[in-house]
């Protein structure tokens, strides 16, 4: 558009004719739209850099809408009014340097030269007659004379002038006024100038003298050599006219030559304050955004702050009751208000995390197993003790359903009932619980106690109160029994005569059962009424060595070996119980060993171990035997027997030994075929029996003892 522009200012020869008014306005606006949309980019590429620096980020649309909005609103107007402006300028411009302008403007200049023209020429032939006139006078009185003067003035009168001068030039050139009117107070010597004087004398009839203020002429007075008369009309406003009139055509005449360059430099004005305009309303807009935005971006700066959980967040206070301070404040009681809320919640959530920790701890360290779950039956808290009677091996049961995780609790849920004993196997042992339902309104909460180790000292009591009334039952009348039958046989056996061989085998099969009943009821006195034990500091593998010699001689096809540390050191038992009890273990295993098809003289193997592993020792006797029955965890209960002549109080009699001992006994089968009897001491727990005497009561022993001997 800028060489569109200079091309059409510089084209054709006539550099001094004005544009037409079309052709401006074409070139102001094709100029001003495109220099405007130019300001309006800048400034939207300002109002980008500021928003991407301000709070509130983005591409800044907010900057750049009230950019276009102002310059919209600046421009269209503007436009319209630098285009009328410059349609007005040009037709005045065109009016004034129009040819009938100039000709009226040359013509009223021409008409006030002619008149001062005129005017000359009057003071001009008044001044020649007046000559004269003053020569006749001066032929009949002299120039001095009062009357001269009186016809002088007259003269002046007459003939409309205001000031005259007769003087004389001397050979020298000098002037000498001989006679003088000057009302004025003028120096007249100083107007007549010696080329007028020479005029004169070429014959010239007279010489206009032109001074300011006053049209004067010179002539020459014909009465004697080198006499001049200078007589003149003084009008001061008459003069001013004629230089103004000349000064106006000189302007006219240079404005006219001036008449493109000003149209041009009329219209660049307007061109350039447009644009400053423009400009200033961009910066108008962008100050005006920055000031709407900053509340704004302050707005999203605390708001951004608030999300990220900073909930003293607060934006300045506003200082206009605009709705741009209405929602500043709405805003800062908001987050005010979600502070305290907070704060609220917070206490509230520390309160419940405080009671839930509480609750987890309780739960935690009591024995009874806790499980919660919602109404669908799903585990919403479980704690250890209910994780360990459970045994199901889960790394987490929080979520899972109850039937998947315990069956028989699901089915007793099923069943609607408050309270019941429940049976369940958990890793391959029968556990009996104690289980209690209670509702809420999120769910269930079974709470369940582990009897098992309760029912079977319930029924080992029981089985001791029954084993103890019948050895007194039965002992007593055993030994009556005995006497009768030996007497019998000693004091009849050579009477009878009719089959003494049958009355012998009765009698003698009569001693030998009584004989049973007596080892029978022994076993029951010995189950039922145990003595306590006496701890001391006894080498366990000796008395492991003892036993096995026992039946290493009486069975010599069994293979016993003994495998054991050197370095395990004494441990604290009773020497006599703990060897009973091993005996019992070896009994049984020499037992099923031949059990087996082929019976003893088929071979086996009997193997002890001991070891210690930190503080515990480790007893295994392992044999070749038949195995465990089906129903292995009933072999500790008193009279559960497998073989026909067992009485089912040998393993029994270990397991209370054994828990007397604070140790524990478990049953695996052997590799291969077999059975693994498993005692596992620990020494923290026998160390302080040591010096410990042997009671009757469990309640007398400290109270970790205690609760272990109990548990």
């Amino acid at each position: 558009m800028a060489i569109a522009t200079y091309s059409i200012l510089t084209a054709g020869t006539e550099r001094e004719q004005l544009l037409t008014p079309v052709v401006v306005a074409l070139l102001l606006i094709g100029n001003l739209v495109p220099a405007i949309a130019l300001l309006v980019l800048i400034g939207r590429r300002v109002a980008h850099g500021r928003a991407s620096r301000s709070p509130v980020g983005g591409d800044g649309r907010l900057h750049v809408r009230l950019v276009a909005i102002f310059s919209l609103v600046a421009s269209i107007p503007m436009l319209l009014v630098v285009v009328f402006a410059s349609i007005l300028f040009q037709a005045g411009v065109e009016f004034w340097f129009s040819d009938r302008a100039r000709a009226t403007v040359e013509g009223s200049a021409t008409v006030v030269q002619d008149s001062y023209k005129r005017e000359e020429d009057r003071v001009s032939v008044n001044t020649q007659v007046m000559a004269g006139d003053t020569a006749d006078a001066l032929s009949q009185v002299p120039i001095d004379n009062p009357q001269f003067t009186i016809f002088f003035l007259q003269q002046l009168k007459q003939r409309e002038l205001t000031e005259g001068l007769v003087l004389q030039v001397k050979p020298g050139g000098a002037v000498d006024a001989l006679f003088l009117f000057n009302p004025y107070d003028r120096d007249l010597n100083t107007f007549i100038t010696p080329a007028m004087i020479a005029a004169l004398k070429a014959g010239k009839p007279s010489v206009v003298v032109r001074t300011p203020g006053a049209i004067g002429a010179l002539t020459s007075l014909p009465i004697g050599p080198d006499n001049y008369l200078y007589a003149a009309r003084l009008d001061p406003f008459f003069g001013q006219q004629i230089q103004r009139a000349r000064g106006v055509l000189a302007d006219y005449r240079e404005l006219s030559a001036r008449s493109r360059s000003l149209q041009l430099r009329f219209n660049a004005a307007l061109l350039v304050i447009s644009l400053l305009i423009v400009g200033a309303a961009v910066w108008i807009a962008l100050q005006v955004a920055d000031r709407l935005v900053r509340p704004v971006g302050e707005l999203v700066d605390a708001a951004r702050r608030v999300a990220a959980g900073d909930l003293s967040a607060r934006v300045t206070g506003p200082r206009s009751r605009d709705e741009v301070g209405t929602l500043a404040t709405a805003f800062n009681r908001m987050t005010h208000r979600l502070q305290e809320q907070t704060g609220d919640l917070v206490a509230a959530n520390d309160t419940i995390e405080r009671r839930r920790a509480l609750i987890e701890t309780v739960l935690s360290g009591v024995s009874a197993g806790v499980i919660s779950t919602d109404r669908d039956r799903r585990v919403r808290l479980m704690n250890a003790s209910a994780d360990d009677l459970l045994a199901t091996g889960h790394s987490t049961l929080i979520g899972q359903s109850l039937g998947d995780v315990a069956p028989e609790l699901n089915a007793l849920l099923d069943r609607n009932e408050r309270e019941a004993v429940v049976q369940l196997a958990t890793g391959g042992e029968a556990r009996t619980l104690a289980v209690k339902v209670a509702t809420d309104e999120g769910g269930y909460v079974l709470t369940f106690d582990d009897i098992t180790q309760q029912l079977n000292d319930q029924r080992r009591a029981a089985w001791s109160d029954v084993a103890r009334r019948i050895a007194h039952e039965i002992k007593n009348p055993l030994t009556p029994i005995q006497l009768a039958a030996e007497r019998l046989k000693r004091r009849y056996a050579k009477e009878v005569t009719s089959d003494p061989a049958i009355f012998t085998q009765l009698t003698d099969t009569i001693v030998r059962q009584v004989g049973d009943l007596r080892r029978m009821v022994d076993e029951f006195s010995s189950f039922a009424r145990m003595p306590k034990p006496a701890f001391q500091p006894e080498a366990l593998v000796d008395i492991a060595r003892q036993a096995l010699f026992l039946y290493e001689v009486a069975h010599p096809a069994i293979r016993f070996t003994i495998d054991a540390d050197a370095a395990i050191d004494d441990l604290v038992c009773d020497r006599r119980q703990l060897g009973q009890a091993l005996t019992n273990v070896l009994k049984n295993a020499v037992e099923a060993i031949a059990e087996q098809p082929g019976g003893e003289s088929a071979g086996g193997s009997v193997t002890m171990t001991i070891f210690e592993r930190d503080r515990f020792v480790r007893l295994e006797i392992a044999d070749s035997g038949i195995g465990l029955p089906a129903d292995r965890d009933r072999l500790v209960e008193p009279y559960m027997t497998t073989r026909a002549r067992g009485t089912g109080l040998g393993l029994a009699i270990v397991k209370k030994i054994i828990e007397e001992h604070l140790a524990t006994m478990s049953f695996t089968d052997r590799p291969g075929g077999g059975t693994i009897v498993v005692m596992t001491f620990d020494r923290a727990l026998l160390a302080p029996l040591a010096s410990i005497a042997p009671i009757d009561d469990a309640d007398a022993l400290p109270a970790e003892l205690r609760r272990t001997v109990r548990g």
